[in-house]
């Protein structure tokens, strides 16, 4: 497959690959350059993709394993956050009504293990179905139906909607 055809294909997921690269990452810079960084790799290493299989999967799996190698990198250097960056943001007045409900579920969200995080964030904001998300993820389905299941139970207790468990 030739580059151009390739690069049509391609098209389609960037609007999924930044809204899942803007869900890793909390930052729109950083999201700009994990999409850019996966484009440029899937068509460099377009002749390891199977024209029979889920490019989208593919795609997926490459943007989430850039995601986990930047977060491993950033860990070892330390994070530096530019003042420039917030000074405007902690001037603003607090917006209220349904945004606290949203910062209330991003601060749920955030204290998720990573493993259960991606796949609420494969499964509740991509649309994947869970055998794609074991796939993208390289676990066996019954892993993804786990850890959904205690992200779930976690995120209801965390802001305070736990559904009162049936009687056994």
């Amino acid at each position: 497959m030739d580059v151009e055809e390739f690069g049509k294909l391609l098209e389609e997921h960037i609007p999924r690959l930044r809204r899942y690269a803007r869900a890793l990452s909390h930052d729109a810079n950083r999201t700009d350059d994990l999409v850019q960084d996966c484009l440029y790799r899937a068509i460099r290493k377009r002749d390891l993709f199977q024209p029979d299989t889920n490019l989208r999967a593919w795609l997926f799996t490459m943007l989430h394993n850039q995601h986990v190698n930047l977060v491993r990198s950033s860990l070892r250097e330390g994070i530096a956050v530019p003042v420039e960056g917030v000074a405007e943001m902690l001037n603003e007045p607090a917006s209220q009504g349904g945004s606290l409900d949203l910062r209330d579920l991003d601060e749920a969200m955030a204290r998720l293990p990573e493993e259960q995080r991606h796949v609420v964030l494969l499964v509740g904001l991509k649309g994947l179905r869970y055998e794609e998300v074991a796939s993208t993820l390289d676990v066996p389905v019954g892993t993804v139906r786990s850890r959904l299941s205690r992200a779930r139970e976690a995120l209801r207790h965390w802001l305070g909607r736990e559904q009162p468990r049936a009687a056994a």
